[in-house]
């Protein structure tokens, strides 16, 4: 019998898409959410709400204990775990099943089995599957572990067995650097896992990152849904991902696909699970240099690309093996057609090393034609407790081609403010003719990188349609001929400010402005236009000194230079202020910034209060100018 009522154990992207497939089954579902995530939007979709602690995940989403107190007191039937979080903890796994609920996932035995690296390992040499030449023994004094190190080569890589996510993790490229890197990588696993052990294991040259979507039933069946290839990652996490793998044949494919049923039977594997192998790229992919490194015994963050080439959904299968039906479909059942490409959209700057951003979305504008998986809507926040992927876009082509130029130009179309994303990144990434011809490994973003994060300036056609915004009303380039002359154009000369440098734009009256990936307004008040172009965000103001060559002087608005808190404002409406004068102090990044007054005048308006958070472009406060 059908799960009748889901408790969701997790949050954003993956509880909304979960609670999508629920729906259409007919099972009611049931979110929990921290304080944070009191307004989010997996909480607004789900027919019941749970509150479950503070915003710190280790407060509310990894307590198992409140998760299952939810359950039971919404009368859930069944949890799902999604991904990450508690998805991989067996013991959570285990008081779901005590406390009489469905756990929607593999046993807690096979959790355990494949938890800890160097135990899966030995199981599955055991099993037959081919792994990755290397050390897994109990002896983890240096005396041993250093020949062990000579033996295998360099370079090498020392990894926590307990470990994911990349931490715990060093290359090591000679003998010398050994053990520094041990002890460094040790302390870091100690410190992410609470546990210090680690393996080693032959470092290959050109590695490749290919996984295998699995499914087992309580009926004894087990199937694989092919493969994904996973290998443009930076610092060890994917940024994008593809099914099939590029340059697999038919044989190759068949043999890492037998591995991963083998592995999966191996532990007697119930539900959905991806075996991932590290593949030695550096002749194109053979079966003999592709290698078993873990298995996650989740769903996967890109399931959708193999939902894409295969037409299944995957959540609706672990919700039915989890009710105790069979699997949908045997393996002779299962086929893919043509291909698709996930791209992770973060928050986070890539020209400032990638770090997190964090605050309101003010705009969150993504694009039509390709398949989108968020969490988040135009006005929620993006917080500081949580991972930054706010979005995952899909594309499908019948052809390999065709999925990345979709997939470019959705990323390409992206319009997201004042948070920094990644948009223009991924479109770069996907436009990079290595990986148009395949030629990918992990390697790639960190080999391509300068060209991937380099400062991008708006072009001439943004600069042209910025500064028809910034024409007083009326006075625009498609409805006004004012200075039209026979077999001339006429121009105007408009001053503004991007990045607080001054522009001055040319600006033909009656120029029309190309469609095809054209930039576009996405938001214009009177002292700033945002223009959206190639997944980035630009921000126009009227030059304060002078807006239009020939015309009147600055309207004296005080923008926020970038997103801040107002710390002082030393001045009152009605309030006479000399040029220079300070009339506002923001405090950003750790750094104080001081407006002035850019002329003689008198306050007109202040329009944000002392400690208030400001974002970026906003009129701070207006100034009259003497004898205007």
């Amino acid at each position: 019998m059908m799960i009748k009522r889901l408790l969701i154990a997790n949050r954003g992207e993956i509880a909304c898409r979960i609670i999508r497939t629920a729906r259409r089954l007919g099972v009611e579902t049931v979110a929990v959410f921290s304080d944070a995530d009191a307004g989010a939007l997996h909480v607004r979709m789900a027919d019941a709400a749970v509150h479950i602690g503070p915003s710190p995940v280790s407060e509310s989403y990894l307590r198992g204990d409140a998760i299952i107190a939810a359950a039971l007191e919404a009368g859930a039937d069944a949890i799902h775990p999604g991904f990450g979080l508690l998805s991989e903890n067996a013991q959570f796994a285990q008081g779901v099943i005590d406390a009489g609920l469905i756990w929607v996932g593999p046993d807690p035995a096979s959790i355990e089995a494949m938890g800890l690296k160097d135990a899966a390992k030995k199981l599955m040499a055991e099993a037959g599957v081919p792994v990755t030449p290397g050390y897994m023994g109990a002896d983890q004094s240096p005396q041993t572990l250093i020949p062990a190190a000579d033996e295998i080569g360099y370079p090498l890589l020392i990894k926590a067995i307990a470990g994911g996510g990349g931490k715990g993790m060093r290359k090591v490229e000679r003998r010398e650097d050994f053990s520094a890197a041990l002890q460094s990588c040790r302390r870091e696993a100690k410190s992410a896992f609470g546990d210090d052990r680690v393996l080693l294991e032959k470092y290959v040259t050109r590695p490749r990152h290919i996984e295998v979507q699995v499914f087992g039933d309580r009926h004894g069946n087990v199937v694989h849904l092919f493969e994904r290839d996973c290998s443009l990652q930076r610092r060890h996490q994917k940024v994008i991902e593809e099914a099939p793998a590029p340059g697999m044949d038919e044989a190759t494919r068949a043999a890492i696909c037998d591995a991963a049923v083998t592995a999966a039977r191996a532990v007697d594997y119930v539900g959905a699970g991806t075996i991932e192998f590290i593949a030695d790229a550096s002749d194109g992919l053979r079966a003999d240099r592709i290698w078993f490194m873990e298995m996650n015994t989740r769903l996967q963050v890109e399931h959708p690309v193999t939902e894409a080439i295969t037409g299944v959904d995957l959540v609706e299968w672990q919700l039915r093996i989890a009710s105790g039906e069979t699997l949908p479909r045997s393996q002779n059942q299962l086929t893919f057609s043509g291909w698709s490409v996930e791209a992770r959209l973060y928050a986070e700057d890539p020209a400032n090393a990638f770090m997190p951003s964090t605050g309101t979305l003010e705009i969150f504008d993504l694009p039509e034609g390709v398949r989108i998986e968020t969490g988040v809507q135009t006005g929620d926040a993006i917080t500081p407790f949580y991972d930054p992927m706010i979005a995952k876009l899909i594309a499908h082509g019948e052809t390999r081609q065709e999925a990345i130029e979709k997939l470019e130009t959705a990323c390409r179309s992206i319009a997201i403010h004042p948070v920094k994303t990644n948009a223009a990144f991924l479109a770069r990434a996907l436009a990079e003719p290595d990986f148009g011809a395949g030629n990918i490994d992990t390697g790639f973003i960190e080999r391509h990188g300068e060209g991937l994060i380099q400062p991008v300036e708006p072009s001439a056609q943004a600069l042209e349609l910025a500064a028809q915004s910034m024409l007083p009303q009326g006075q625009g380039a498609w409805s006004d001929l004012v200075g039209f002359r026979m077999n001339a154009e006429p121009n105007r000369t408009i001053r503004m400010r991007f990045a607080s440098e001054p522009v001055t734009v040319s600006l033909p009256s009656n120029r029309p402005h190309p469609s095809t990936q054209a930039p576009r307004i996405v938001h214009k008040s009177p002292h700033r236009t945002l223009i959206a172009e190639a997944g980035e965000i630009f921000a126009f103001t009227l030059d304060r000194t002078d807006a239009i060559h020939g015309g009147a002087a600055s309207d004296g608005a005080i923008l926020a230079p970038i997103p801040g808190k107002v710390t002082a404002i030393p001045i009152a409406r009605g309030q006479l202020v000399a040029k220079g004068e300070t009339v506002i102090v923001l405090e950003a990044m750790k750094m104080e910034y001081t407006l002035s007054a850019p002329f003689d005048g008198t306050i007109a308006a202040i329009n944000a209060s002392d400690g208030e958070q400001v974002t970026e472009g906003m009129v701070l406060v207006e100034i009259a100018e003497e004898n205007r």
